[in-house]
């Protein structure tokens, strides 16, 4: 379970370490990739556009980069695992693991694009 927080400079003040940096990282090319809103849902730290999209996770011994349409977005990054019966999909990171802020950049725009063109991913028809 992540850290319990406020608002998302909180989250992020409330990691240490590996998972502070990775974090911040990621949550800054996140925010360069397109004009998410930030929030707190379920003790996560989520990226809105249309919905939800991306979420960071820190958990004792990992990090998870969730994309609520991850399943679309493996052939832009293998690691990402299938999560769920809908398109949820996760990379889950070490302290071992090496991701490279372009990547998280090019994974959020593409998740971006993705919520703009088929919609709101948690609006179930």
């Amino acid at each position: 379970m992540g850290p319990v927080a406020d608002n998302p400079d909180a989250y992020i003040a409330a990691l240490s370490g590996w998972q502070h940096a990775r974090a911040e990282m990621m949550r800054a090319a996140i925010m360069r990739a397109a004009p998410f809103d930030e929030t707190i849902k379920w003790t996560n730290l989520v990226f809105m556009a249309n919905g939800p999209c991306i979420l960071i996770r820190a958990e004792a011994h990992r990090v998870l980069l969730g994309f609520w349409r991850g399943k679309r977005l493996r052939e832009l990054e293998p690691r990402i695992k299938a999560s769920g019966k809908y398109e949820l999909g996760n990379l889950v990171m070490t302290e071992a693991t090496e991701v490279a802020p372009e990547t998280v950049e090019r994974l959020a725009a593409e998740a971006f694009r993705l919520n703009a063109e088929l919609g709101n991913p948690a609006a179930r028809a």
